[in-house]
């Protein structure tokens, strides 16, 4: 079997995909499958936390998991955990759809872990509670609670909704997305 490489000669898996990341078979698949997330993609921090957020909330972890994993690679080192947590934190809700609930206790627990040890070697108070409008309190107990109660109860009694977390603070007024400081209202500042 020939194995799919890029221009530059590096391996890459051109299969299509699922939802939910599952490789289709090459021959039943032609012209299906979901878009796929760019192996070069690099996104700067806000719009990498946008784009993650928008497929989290859509049910779609592992698309966010691509996108997050582009910036753990691309991104500056003092940053690594951060996106390298919330990666595997969406590689556990990807486990979670899947209904895998061993790995996504794991995962849910592993990338939260890699978030708290950001959040403590963190600059400033921005950076750790809030970086690029990533709510990373509320994200982490969301985390924290899901992995507990499938831990405890499995995955068959959890709302699909709370497989569907976001990462950014929502506006107070409108409850659109919004990034830390960039809503147009005085009351969310």
């Amino acid at each position: 079997m020939r194995r799919d490489r890029d221009p530059a000669g590096r391996p890459r898996n051109a299969r299509p995909r699922d939802a939910l990341g599952r490789p289709l078979d090459r021959a039943g698949a032609q012209g299906a499958g979901e878009a796929r997330i760019p192996d070069d993609l690099a996104l700067a921090g806000p719009d990498t936390a946008r784009l993650a957020d928008e497929l989290l909330r859509a049910g779609r972890p592992f698309h966010a998991h691509e996108v997050l994993e582009a910036s753990w690679k691309s991104g500056p080192a003092h940053e690594r955990d951060l996106w390298q947590g919330l990666a595997q934190v969406a590689v556990g809700l990807t486990h979670a759809h899947r209904g895998n609930a061993r790995g996504a206790v794991t995962l849910l627990s592993r990338g939260t872990q890699r978030v708290r040890a950001y959040q403590a070697q963190a600059a400033s108070p921005s950076d750790r509670d809030l970086p690029y409008g990533i709510d990373l309190a509320a994200f982490l107990a969301a985390s924290d609670d899901l992995a507990a109660r499938i831990e405890r109860d499995g995955l068959a009694g959890i709302p699909a909704a709370d497989l569907r977390p976001g990462l950014r603070a929502l506006c107070k007024t409108d409850s659109r997305v919004q990034a830390f400081g960039a809503c147009a209202s005085d009351r969310c500042r």
